[in-house]
């Protein structure tokens, strides 16, 4: 016993200067394995706790812009602090996007000229596309610039925009083109403006009947709409060309369906002058319509092209 016991001290006092001589202590091997594999298991557990902690936060952040209305179009941020400026802004921007267009509608009707011919209609198409740009430029970043119950009809139902926020801004683009309409009744003056051009109030045109113009205002409301979804809620989209490409697109509408139903393409913009104007003829087919072409083309882009990459 007491030579084997000899011989194993020998062996260990042995190896103990073996791994002296070598720089290394006995069983360092075994213990930096068990160091590595400590760290590495620390590394694990503080790589989970921070993807926790980055998932937490994120879940919190996409809660409370659900609660708040997030981002809007343009950039503008819409939550309950910002409502009464946003909704102020979305009166100003229909009121000069509807009094710019009827104004020079009801001068080109009025035969009005400036220093030569009189306005035609092309001039009507430009006047609106020229003051949606102007407007999405102006307030884009406070209210999203719908200006128009149909784009924030459309924004709600694919999930752009909160559903409690949608009566105000309605309200305040109804206003804002009943005040329109006034202005532009005040800056012609007489009753030529009101009783011959009813203020440039959008009507089916002599044997277009009701359900021919309701089609008509479907389809080139989805243009608008589809641009607008396109340019102002997909980060893809250059930010700059927005204003360009949403006026434009209202121009192309109003150029289609001018001859056809005088290329409403908004709810307010058709019901503003007819309110001032006391005509309310196939008023429905202006609401409807144009409601349910920006639905439609809200719910086609965001539920089929919102995420989807072009082709390598």
């Amino acid at each position: 016993m007491d030579s084997e016991r000899g011989r194993t001290e020998e062996e260990l006092r042995r190896e103990a200067e073996l791994s002296r001589m070598a720089g290394s202590p006995v069983g360092a091997p075994e213990a930096g394995t068990h160091r590595a594999e400590r760290a590495s298991s620390q590394d694990a557990t503080q790589a989970t706790r921070q993807a926790a902690r980055r998932g937490t936060r994120e879940a919190l952040e996409e809660k409370e812009q659900e609660e708040s209305g997030g981002g809007g179009l343009y950039g503008s941020q819409i939550d309950a602090s910002h409502l009464l400026g946003a909704a102020i802004a979305e009166l100003v921007g229909t009121f000069i996007l509807v009094f710019g267009g009827t104004a020079v509608a009801v001068a080109a009707i009025l035969s009005r000229p400036t220093a030569g011919p009189a306005y035609d209609s092309l001039a009507v198409a430009l006047a609106f596309g020229l003051a949606l740009a102007i407007v999405v430029a102006a307030i884009g970043h406070v209210s999203g610039a719908h200006v128009n119950p149909a784009v924030t009809l459309g924004m709600a139902a694919a999930g752009k925009f909160p559903w409690n926020y949608t009566p105000v801004y309605i309200a305040a683009q109804l206003l804002g083109a009943v005040v329109a309409a006034l202005a532009t009744w005040l800056t012609f003056g007489g009753a030529g403006a009101r009783s011959e051009a009813k203020l440039a109030a959008t009507y089916p045109a002599q044997g277009v009947g009701d359900l021919q113009a309701f089609v008509v205002e479907i389809l080139i409301t989805f243009i608008l709409v589809f641009v607008v979804m396109a340019v102002a809620t997909d980060e893809r989209a250059p930010a700059a060309i927005a204003p360009i490409a949403v006026g434009f697109a209202l121009a192309v509408g109003v150029f289609i369906a001018g001859p056809v139903t005088g290329g409403s393409v908004n709810p307010v913009r058709s019901l503003g002058p007819m309110i001032v104007a006391g005509d309310l003829t196939s008023v429905w087919l202006y609401i409807l319509g144009p409601i349910i072409g920006g639905v439609l083309a809200a719910l086609l882009y965001d539920r089929t092209m919102a995420q989807t990459e072009a082709p390598a």
